[in-house]
């Protein structure tokens, strides 16, 4: 079952969410045929899109801790692949670095068993505007 609140994008690859880990979500996908890449692995693309669901995922549980209602605009994603992904369950973990009044900058790790290795990286640039 696909938990409330994460995007139709991230339902459509099959996101959702495991636990919360100090007030943050970490997400997860399991491995299927609509995200491999090339066989037997997961696709980039897939793996960016769980990193900038649990990077946005963390952002909004920090806003929310702080009662604070903005739009979120990603103005940057870089991602760095350490290793592929394999047929396996992938996990997300976003890091609020800083939560500013106009940008907030997160770090999102992701692994698959075990989180000392990590399989990829990425540090996100959003844009806080007011919410209307």
């Amino acid at each position: 079952m696909i938990s409330a609140g994460l995007s139709p994008y991230a339902q459509a690859l099959g996101i959702d969410i495991d636990h919360d880990e100090n007030g943050q979500p970490v997400l997860f996908v399991d491995f299927s045929d609509r995200i491999q890449g090339r066989p037997g692995y997961l696709h980039g693309g897939a793996m960016s899109g769980l990193m900038e669901m649990a990077g946005i995922a963390a952002l909004q549980a920090e806003l929310a801790q702080r009662a604070e209602t903005v739009r979120l605009k990603p103005v940057n994603v870089q991602v760095e692949f350490m290793r592929g992904g394999t047929e396996q369950r992938t996990f997300a973990c976003g890091s609020v670095t800083r939560a500013g009044r106009r940008v907030a900058l997160v770090n999102v790790e992701a692994w698959q068993d075990d989180r000392s290795k990590p399989i990829a990286l990425a540090q996100m640039k959003i844009l806080l505007s007011p919410a209307e």
